[in-house]
Parts: structure tokens; sequence; C-alpha cells
């Protein structure tokens, strides 16, 4: 049990944010389930995620034992970008799943971590996600950071929060891009009209990318993308919504491609930020899968000045 007495607040913050601050080892999503399921309490009473500590009051924590679940190590290669004793860089191969969900059980990103690092692995919140401290979507390749310790993923996480980490992508979409740079800063919310898809919302929440043109094609353009928040297949709904959907992407266009190529042509290919415990700034980079390098191939004889 954690207690807090809360001396001040002078920025007004949530009590999730106010939380987070104090670097308890506890993240804001976990914070959220234990204020929604009471082992939050303020002066002994249940309160909402929204609620502003004022000076004078008690907040106590009651932080759960981690769950145990059935995750079994699978020796399935992967490939290191960057790795110490606290964190984990990967390369994460296309069509590999993150971690393990309804229909994909094992064969994940999460089930290779653990044959590699065995015990060695973030377990906040006791969710079935060790480790993860952020997420790329199945059919997107590249950078991924993995927590080996709990005060390591409460940094990670923060510094995502706080958008000090830099992340940018390399994308090939459809259509010819006419302007050399664009930021597309529109809210993203979950679909109203299906479920399993995000959307374009006046109602959302801030969503911002950048993007700057590296090549044009005829009927295609290389991008590079840098996002400044981390919204559910971000990237793939700013581009579908502006007319030019990333290549491949079955879920926010028809997938349907000259080149064949199932799954959308989307690499996180760079990553800059804090090392969590050192402090020391790491520049990481993952070159481009075999199969996107090679139908930028295809395309060079079809380039664009």
């Amino acid at each position: 049990m954690e207690k807090v007495v809360v001396e001040e607040n002078t920025q007004k913050k949530r009590i999730d944010s106010y939380i987070v601050d104090k670097n308890i080892n506890l993240s804001r999503t976990a914070i959220k389930r234990l204020l929604d399921e009471g082992k939050i309490l303020v002066n002994g009473k249940k309160q909402k995620p929204s609620y502003k500590p004022e000076v004078g009051d008690i907040i106590t924590i009651e932080i759960p034992e981690p769950e145990e679940v059935e995750l079994k190590p699978q020796d399935i290669p992967i490939d290191v970008i960057y790795e110490d004793k606290d964190i984990i860089v990967v390369n994460k191969p296309k069509g590999m799943v993150v971690h393990p969900a309804n229909g994909n059980p094992d064969g994940t990103l999460v089930n290779a971590i653990l044959a590699k690092c065995k015990d060695s692995l973030s377990g906040i919140g006791g969710e079935i996600r060790p480790g993860i401290v952020h997420r790329l979507d199945k059919d997107t390749s590249g950078l991924l950071i993995i927590a080996k310790n709990d005060q390591a993923h409460i940094n990670m996480s923060k510094q995502i929060q706080d958008r000090k980490v830099i992340k940018k992508y390399i994308a090939l979409v459809k259509g010819v891009i006419g302007e050399n740079t664009a930021t597309i800063d529109m809210p993203i919310a979950r679909s109203t009209k299906d479920r399993k898809k995000m959307a374009v919302d006046p109602k959302g929440k801030e969503a911002i990318t950048h993007y700057k043109v590296l090549q044009r094609y005829d009927k295609y353009t290389l991008l590079e993308i840098k996002i400044d928040t981390g919204r559910t297949h971000q990237i793939r709904v700013h581009m579908s919504y502006i007319g030019h959907p990333v290549v491949g992407d079955m879920q926010y266009s028809n997938g349907k491609n000259e080149f064949e190529i199932e799954g959308q042509m989307l690499h996180s290919k760079y990553l800059e930020f804090d090392h969590p415990i050192t402090g020391k700034r790491l520049k990481l980079e993952a070159p481009l899968p075999e199969y996107f390098e090679q139908v930028l191939k295809e395309l060079e004889g079809r380039q664009i000045n």
C-alpha cells in the first residue's frame, strides 16, 4: 500500500497525471484501471481519473501483485538493434503480432522476447504484455522498445507521453503528393461504423503527423513520416484521409497493388530517446525490409523529379 499526501498541485493536474509524476511504479493506464476498481482512494473515497487533487488530500494506492499470465517462451529469431540490462530495441518483422490476443495466442514478439530475456522483463500492471512500452501494427515493421524492468518501463512511458521520443517512419503511399512537406493535424477516434477501425473525428484525441517527400514516382510517393502523437493506426488513418493511403493497406484502402504486397508498406525506421536509466541520448535505425527495397528498385525507372 502506497500513501501520498498532497502538499501542492499548482498546475491542477488530474489525479492520474499527478500519481505518474510521483514516480510510483505504475503506468498511467494502470492508474486509470486502479481508480476504476477503487484501489486508489482519495480521503478514503473513490474518484475518477479526471479528479484534481487538492492540498491536504490523502491518496492511498493498493498496488496489485503482477498477475500470472500463461505466456510461453518461443525460440523465434528476432533482429536486435540495441540491448543492455534495462532495455532491448528490436527490428520487428512485418507480419509478426506484438503480443498475444484472441486469434494470436503465440508466435508473437512477446513469446520471442520471453525466450531471449527469460525473467528480466517489466511486469507493470500485471498485463499480458511484459516489457512492451509501445506497439506496432502486425504488418508494420521496424523499431520497437521493450523494457526489462519497471523503472525503465515507467521512464520510457513518460517520455512517450511527454513527446520526447522522436519516431520516424518510411512509407510508400498511393498517388503523387505535390507539396514537399506538410503536417496533418486531425483528431482520431474509434470508428462509429467499424469498431475495428479508427477514423478522423472532431471529437477524437489530438493526432499530429508530419511528412516529407523523399521521392516521387509515377502513381506513388515515398515519404518520411514523423509523428508527435501515437494514436492507434495514426499514420494509416491520416494518409488514407488525405487520399494517399499506404500501399498494401487492407484496412484503410482496398489493399490491391501492382507489387502484390499484402499489408501496409510502413516501416518504423528511426527512434531517438533518452536512455531510461543513464539518460544518454540514443539514436537508433533499422534498415528497410528486403521486400520494401525490392519494390523501390522496381520503381527506379518511374521516378519523377
